[in-house]
């Protein structure tokens, strides 16, 4: 069978990371506080991690005694060598999610933690819109701009995929505001989030589109202080290595309470009569 391309050009993610301002990497700092609320909540000491990260040096102060590991096609991650996995924000510029939620897997020791955490569909829906619109209006015509972002009613079984037990995935908004659509895609280029799409255009963008799609956006999504609105959606995914020891599902017509009973209430039968 063919091999597909790539979607994301590795080079140019490097390149877009490398030129990122750690003044500008709110979505890394709030994705680090919100994992470690749940990591609080989890009564576990967990004595070895790995990182799986675009941005090593902030992770690295977050986590010092932590293995800090590039977010490559092929992880650099040891079978059963770690008791807690943190995918941080890069799950979105892997070409195989499937994949590295499966060698994460691999490299969790029974009872193991994973817990990944990247940028959902949701993101930037606004500057999707308004750039598509404006690209059309002004070239008749559509390129790759913003890369492909998974839904949180698809993401959940991608850990059952990965072999994961007791999957969760939730999802978290967040709204960020800016002076104008361009102050935004000048926030998402000191991010490191710029596009590194495989198939993107490589020449500059014609100043009209840009300038379309600015107007479109303020008409659209302008807020009460004046300034427009980004939209970041945060999905993490959090999953265990199977292991004897966690709770197992009861089959199906095994129960021995009948759920009237447990809340010691009369049951009602159902008026078929009525269908």
């Amino acid at each position: 069978m063919e091999n597909l391309p790539d979607l994301i050009d590795r080079t140019a993610l490097a390149r877009n990371r490398a030129r990122a301002e750690p003044d500008a990497l709110f979505l890394q700092e709030q994705v680090a506080d919100e994992l470690q609320e749940r990591l609080d909540e989890v009564n576990r000491t967990f004595k070895s991690i790995a990182i799986v990260t675009g941005f090593p040096d902030f992770w690295a102060v977050r986590y010092p005694d932590a293995k800090i590991v590039p977010d490559d096609d092929l992880l650099d991650l040891q079978p059963e060598a770690h008791d807690l996995v943190i995918h941080a924000m890069c799950l979105h510029w892997a070409n195989d999610p499937v994949g590295h939620l499966v060698q994460c897997r691999h490299a969790l020791q029974p009872d193991g933690l994973l817990m990944a955490s990247f940028l959902g569909g949701q993101t930037l829906q606004e500057l999707r819109k308004s750039l598509a619109e404006a690209e059309v209006a002004v070239t008749g015509g559509l390129s790759p701009r913003i890369a492909p972002m998974g839904e949180i009613r698809d993401l959940g079984a991608l850990l059952q995929r990965a072999g994961l037990a007791l999957p969760v995935a939730d999802s978290m908004p967040l709204t960020a505001s800016y002076a104008n659509a361009f102050h935004l895609m000048h926030d998402l280029r000191k991010m490191g989030e710029a596009n590194a799409l495989t198939d993107r255009v490589r020449h500059p963008t014609r100043r009209n589109v840009l300038t379309e799609a600015a107007s479109i956006y303020a008409a659209n999504f302008r807020n009460a202080d004046n300034r427009v609105d980004a939209t970041f959606e945060i999905i993490t995914l959090t999953g265990w290595a199977p292991a004897d020891t966690q709770q197992q599902p009861l089959r199906p017509g095994s129960a021995k309470l009948r759920l009237a009973d447990a809340l010691d209430t009369v049951e009602t039968p159902l008026d078929r009569s009525k269908d």
